[in-house]
Order: structure tokens, then C-alpha cells, then sequence
């Protein structure tokens, strides 16, 4: 490993390895904690759910961030054996957004179907797109637990929105991707490894 951090990749890695190392995870007041107890919250709030309220974790992006709430809501789904729910149809999504406007097509569905009893998970690399912002609000409005992702800029708009706050700060959309990616699966794990009897 030597001189791995002179090279482009090592750099790279190395670059958003800092960024996740200067993390800021907040609660709804602004209260800041470590990532293990962001962590340790959020996996708290899915095994409530998931074993006394048989409630919903709904995940929601765009583009890259799409992806990744789609992927996670399958492994969520299949690994911690939790009801999940996305946004993900190309019928609801191109419905919506012909029929309404793409700023509705998350807030749509959360005002239809989350209750106290669920928790939304929003990523946004930006933290402003308004579609993202709208769902997070819809969601504080039922009453439902949010978790928000993001990065970029430390003023984002939904950065302190959600009951818990996960923010990297780095600038650049694979950057932020690249991190979310991690923080997410590392959430996940976190979970199963407490409550699953570990990762697989």
C-alpha cells in the first residue's frame, strides 16, 4: 500500500475517505452525534417498525440517488426482511409528472399511504432538489420518521429537515455518491449486525 496515495485512485479514495471521516449527522434540533449513534437510531427505528408497528421504510432520489433508494429498498426488503417501498415505477413517475408535476412525484404517494408509523429515507446528493424536499415535508406532516442524505452544500435544504441527518461534505456529484453509497450499505449492516445475527 505504499505510495498508493500518490497515485490518481489513491488519492481518489483517499479523498472520499476524508470526506466521510468529516461527516455531520444532526437531529431534528440540530444536535450533533457520532455515525454509530446515527446509526444506532436508525436501525432502533426499523426494528420498531418492522416488529411493532409492521409499518414501511420508503426510500426516495433521483438519478444516481434513484438507484441507490431502489437498491436499498430491495435490501432492506430482502436482508432485514423489513417492508419497503419506492417510487420506482416508470408509470408512476412519468404519471405524476405529466399528470401533476415532477416536484410531486415522491410527496404524492408519502401524503397517500406513510403514518407515524413508517419512516421515509431521503437521498439527495444536492439536498435541494424540490421533489426531494417535498417528500421530506409530506412526511413530517404524517408524522413519519425521515432520515435525509445528502451532500454538497452545508446550507442544503432538507440538511437538518429530517428527525435524523446524514451530511458529507463533499462537493462533487460522484463524490457524494460515492460516499452515500457506503453510508447507506454501512446502515444496513449496522442493522443487521444488531439485530440479524450479522451481515451477509
Amino acid at each position: 500500500m505504499t505510495g498508493m496515495t500518490d497515485t490518481y485512485s489513491g488519492k481518489y479514495f483517499d479523498f472520499i475517505r476524508q470526506g466521510l471521516e468529516q461527516m455531520e449527522v444532526t437531529d431534528i434540533h440540530g444536535n450533533g452525534m457520532s455515525p454509530d449513534r446515527g446509526f444506532d437510531l436508525w436501525a432502533g427505528r426499523a426494528e420498531q417498525i418492522k416488529q411493532n408497528t409492521k409499518g414501511l421504510l420508503f426510500f426516495c432520489g433521483n438519478g444516481a440517488s434513484a438507484s441507490m433508494a431502489e437498491h436499498m429498498s430491495h435490501d432492506w426488503f430482502q436482508n432485514a426482511m423489513v417492508n419497503t417501498t419506492t417510487c420506482a415505477e416508470v408509470s408512476h413517475i412519468t404519471a405524476i409528472s405529466n399528470d401533476i408535476s415532477y416536484e410531486e412525484v415522491f410527496r404524492y404517494r408519502v401524503r397517500r399511504i406513510l403514518s407515524e408509523k413508517d419512516m421515509l429515507v431521503a437521498v439527495s446528493s444536492s439536498g435541494n432538489s424540490a421533489n426531494i424536499v417535498n417528500a421530506v415535508q409530506a412526511a413530517k406532516e404524517r408524522m413519519a420518521f425521515t432520515v435525509t442524505v445528502s451532500g454538497k452544500e452545508s446550507g442544503n435544504a432538507i440538511r437538518r429537515m429530517g428527525d435524523l441527518n446524514f451530511y458529507v461534505p463533499l462537493m462533487h456529484y460522484g463524490e457524494v455518491e460515492s460516499a452515500h453509497a457506503l453510508l447507506l450499505h454501512g446502515a444496513l449492516d449496522y442493522y443487521l449486525d444488531k439485530y440479524m445475527g450479522g451481515r451477509h
